[in-house]
């Protein structure tokens, strides 16, 4: 019988008050965050660490002391394994994470022992980025060339309009949506995290595919006149970021008086982001704004419709071999000079 390991790709979290510190350190001594030279962004990555630390643990105070990321991304590794399993081959789901345990120089070394015929490339990340897709993807075959792991892999980079993503969002937009009407005409807003905009100038996708997600969304929820806008989150540092910021976005559905339905749309899995970010100090944002109706969707997660399509998604990947996007082939613009796919070529 084949063997077929599949790697899940994710951020990752601390998982306790002490570990806030050292994953704050990995994540911005990243060069895909900070593009400074190595000597200069470790001091810079050290300075932001230390003064962020006692911030961030206040932050993980709501979660229990640690982040929820990795168990969320073990059952959905486990649901994908289930979806993915109705086959002659064996399929396992390996999970990497970029800036706190389990690290792909760990997890490589768990494949390799596993000894798999081949190997898919798969991170959470709808929309790629070079800042998360790309980190992760750079650090899985450093690490996999470090252990002489010889498997053949594919990549599936990104899935901004893969079709059980999308279903799966609308069915959970749309049930809040009806809860919403009781308090006005809502309006649909998608946040997804931020990125400086001297990121998206270097030719990085990611704008551009978390706005053709939203579209995607907002077209199958078929709801006449939807008032429905594009936002990000998590601004942090001096940069000057992409906008519109959520946080403006919601004192303006406060002062239009208008129930808002806040969608995550560039995350899979609660997170700090989503349980503290959107939860509490947007949800008390919009209490104090005015806003009528403060409503926040649901990440996929292990929604049916999400795990199967991108499980179908991971399957034709695999059959077509090489780098590409859900669907086959290239889907950004030429003009994006960041996109996987030029890269690779």
């Amino acid at each position: 019988m084949s063997k077929r390991a599949i790697i899940l790709f994710n951020l990752g979290g601390p998982d306790q008050p002490s570990a806030v510190e050292p994953f704050l350190f990995n994540l911005f001594n990243d060069p895909a965050i900070i593009g400074a030279p190595g000597p200069i962004r470790y001091l810079i990555a050290r300075l932001i660490s230390k003064r962020r630390a006692p911030v961030a643990q206040e932050i993980y105070q709501h979660l229990g002391g640690g982040s929820p990321l990795l168990p969320n991304t073990q059952a959905q590794g486990q649901a994908l394994e289930a979806a993915l399993g109705q086959s002659e081959e064996e399929t396992r789901c390996f999970i990497a994470m970029r800036y706190w345990h389990p690290r792909a120089d760990v997890v490589v070394q768990e494949v390799a022992a596993w000894q798999p015929d081949r190997l898919v490339l798969v991170p959470l990340y709808p929309q790629y980025s070079k800042t998360t897709s790309g980190s992760s993807l750079k650090e899985w075959h450093k690490a996999a060339a470090a252990v002489g792991l010889k498997a053949p892999s594919t990549t599936l980079c990104c899935w901004p309009e893969e079709p059980g993503l999308i279903a799966a969002t609308v069915e959970l937009v749309a049930e809040l949506y009806a809860q919403a009407l009781a308090h006005g005409t809502p309006r649909v807003l998608f946040s997804a995290h931020g990125l400086p905009k001297k990121v998206i100038k270097s030719g990085d996708p990611y704008q551009h595919q978390v706005e053709k997600t939203a579209a995607a969304v907002a077209e199958a929820l078929a709801i006449p006149q939807l008032d429905w806008r594009i936002s990000y989150q998590s601004r942090v540092g001096p940069l000057e970021w992409i906008g519109p910021a959520t946080d403006d976005e919601i004192k303006r559905a406060g002062a239009d008086k208008v129930p808002l339905i806040i969608c995550p749309i560039a995350f899979v899995s609660e997170h700090s982001e989503t349980l503290v970010e959107l939860d509490i100090e947007y949800r008390h944002l919009a209490e104090e704004g005015g806003v009528p109706a403060y409503y926040r969707v649901p990440t996929v997660s292990t929604h049916p419709k999400f795990i199967d399509g991108l499980a179908r998604a991971i399957a034709a990947q695999d059959r077509r071999g090489g780098l590409s996007c859900a669907g086959g082939g290239r889907f950004c613009p030429a003009n994006f000079g960041q996109c996987p796919a030029t890269l690779s070529a």
